[in-house]
């Protein structure tokens, strides 16, 4: 047997590590209510739902069961919240430009970011911003609303595939830290992969974000819609082969199976408005640069050329410009 005595962020496996949630939505909200239902000290950023959620706490309407946390720690203001062991950033990408203001006095000294976001470079800037803490991306394929304030709506899948983040996205292999926060997450009941290659995850997460996410933009449409027609679910797969392009010009290769595992998980998939669709039809600004322009720019950067992914990204472009005038 082997006993952990190192006084840190990992004191033994039966100690309670504290989390900050940036971002109490359809996935920060979900995930942290969680954690908090498990027994960890959770502790949540919110903005607009924050009167409803400090007097009435939140509710999960789940497919794998309901509940309802009547008492959480609820904020409005960074400054009030205690520095905690993991803070995990759950905000829309467009949100980063908070993050200067946010994660310097949230986090412990070595302690974690967990990065909960879609798209690619999200990791390099968080590492601009805190030094002495671990960075740690987080991938996650989950069908998730939130439906009223303090309310979100869980409708299918949810785990977590987490990679650990180094200088240049070199490969960390599977950190003692990454194993803690997966027995954190698991002890929740959330489905848990640890991966040794985080720049290959975020290209995996990326097959599927960047048709369904774009498509169901532009023409206005659910995912089962995309792939109940001939021509869109040939589109979606030539968008996907695009970003397995992507992915081999970063070194990185995306079998032809995963493809076709994606398209099939979709195809099982209850109906689905994705996030960046909602984003649209409510108005906000969309992860137009975190899921499309990063990974165009470093392929571009390797002389690769994604012609129909340039397409779309254009596209949305000028319809994320009308949203924000």
């Amino acid at each position: 047997m082997i006993i952990y005595i190192k006084i840190s962020f990992f004191v033994s496996k039966m100690s309670k590590r504290s989390y900050a949630i940036l971002g109490t939505g359809a996935l920060g909200g979900f995930y942290g209510a969680k954690l908090q239902k498990a027994g960890l000290d959770i502790h949540f950023l919110l903005k607009s739902d924050y009167e409803y959620v400090s007097k009435s706490g939140l509710v999960i309407e789940s497919k794998d069961g309901d509940f309802t946390l009547t008492q959480v720690n609820a904020y409005n203001d960074i400054e009030k919240m205690p520095q905690c062991d993991v803070v995990v950033v759950a905000l829309k990408t467009t949100q980063n430009h908070l993050l200067p203001q946010m994660l310097p006095s949230l986090v412990r000294d070595n302690g974690v970011v967990l990065v909960l976001q879609n798209g690619l470079g999200v990791e390099e800037e968080v590492a601009k911003i805190v030094g002495n803490v671990s960075i740690i991306g987080g991938l996650c394929f989950l069908c998730s609303n939130k439906v009223a304030a303090g309310h979100i709506r869980h409708l299918d899948y949810g785990q977590i595939t987490i990679g650990g983040y180094a200088s240049s996205y070199n490969p960390t292999g599977i950190t003692d830290k990454m194993r803690q926060i997966a027995d954190d997450l698991k002890s929740a009941g959330i489905s848990i992969e640890l991966v040794e290659d985080l720049l290959l995850g975020r290209w995996k997460k990326l097959v599927w974000n960047i048709p369904y996410n774009g498509l169901s933009v532009i023409l206005n449409a659910r995912t089962d819609e995309l792939m109940s027609y001939v021509h869109t679910r040939k589109l979606v797969e030539q968008l996907m082969y695009e970003v397995a392009a992507g992915s081999k010009s970063c070194g990185r290769i995306i079998p032809d199976s995963f493809i076709q595992t994606m398209l099939d998980y979709t195809v099982k998939m209850k109906p689905y408005r994705t996030s960046m669709k909602i984003d649209y039809d409510e108005r906000r600004p969309l992860e137009v640069e975190a899921i499309f322009g990063n990974p165009l720019r470093k392929a571009q950067a390797a002389d690769v050329n994604l012609p129909q992914i340039s397409c779309i990204y254009q596209q949305l472009k000028f319809l994320d410009e009308k949203i924000r005038v």
